[in-house]
């Protein structure tokens, strides 16, 4: 009789190492990762998907830095300088609200402080969230790789992050989520509001002779990234 309760509580325990294999397949997350042309956009998306719910510790922005938009010494809100007249101003004010409102939404957590990098070919970023402990982490071992790694390594495909890096490069920033199989309808919709159509980005910089993201090119100046960025501006 004991021997048979024994068999039975290691059939019991394999079903339930089973089920929790099976539970973990089930929560695998998926990469979700999106360019765009303006921080401010990229910071209201941030809000947008925590005014939806999406746990904020699993998002990540990263952002070029060249201009120094955002300094540490500072507070949140950070604006670009403008010269403008004063509604120019108040959306400097707005943009400002939104990009220090999103950095402190996926600030959620010790591994989320906002993290200031040098990073080869790209140059100065900021980010905040798990992609930049990622970062901070490879950069502190003497990991190589650098962005696209990081973005590769978390499941975006060689090819993508070519652009995305690049699109870095040039000024941009990126929002980096990881999404269960089932919220990925939802959470792609609300990331595709004002991001790059990527395809599109790839040919626009092959037709200017790129041909890939380049580690040993000198980064963007503070002056060309304000140029890259008032090209797209909406």
């Amino acid at each position: 009789m004991k021997d048979s309760n024994q068999h039975c509580w290691l059939r019991r325990a394999r079903r339930g190492r089973s089920a929790a294999f099976v539970q973990r397949v089930r929560v695998m997350l998926i990469t979700v990762c999106r360019l765009y042309d303006s921080y401010a956009d990229a910071g209201r998306v941030v809000l947008a998907l925590e005014a939806a719910g999406f746990p904020p510790s699993e998002t990540s922005m990263i952002s070029n830095n060249s201009d120094a938009w955002y300094s540490a010494t500072k507070t949140a809100s950070v604006a670009p300088k403008r010269e403008d007249g004063p509604s120019r101003r108040a959306d400097g004010k707005v943009e400002a609200a939104a990009v220090g409102a999103a950095i402190g939404a996926t600030a959620a957590t010790a591994a989320s402080l906002v993290t200031m990098l040098a990073i080869p070919g790209v140059g100065a970023v900021v980010g905040v969230g798990w992609l930049a402990a990622v970062l901070g982490s490879m950069a502190i071992g003497g990991v190589a790789g650098g962005l696209l790694g990081a973005l590769t390594n978390a499941g975006i495909s060689e090819e993508d992050a070519q652009i995305f890096v690049e699109g870095v490069r040039r000024g941009g920033t990126l929002v980096v989520a990881r999404v269960q199989q089932s919220e990925l309808p939802r959470i792609e919709a609300t990331m595709n509001q004002s991001a790059v159509k990527l395809q599109e980005r790839c040919e626009l910089y092959r037709n200017s002779g790129w041909q890939c993201f380049d580690p040993n090119a000198v980064p963007y100046t503070a002056d060309q990234v304000r140029s890259e960025r008032a090209l797209h501006a909406h």
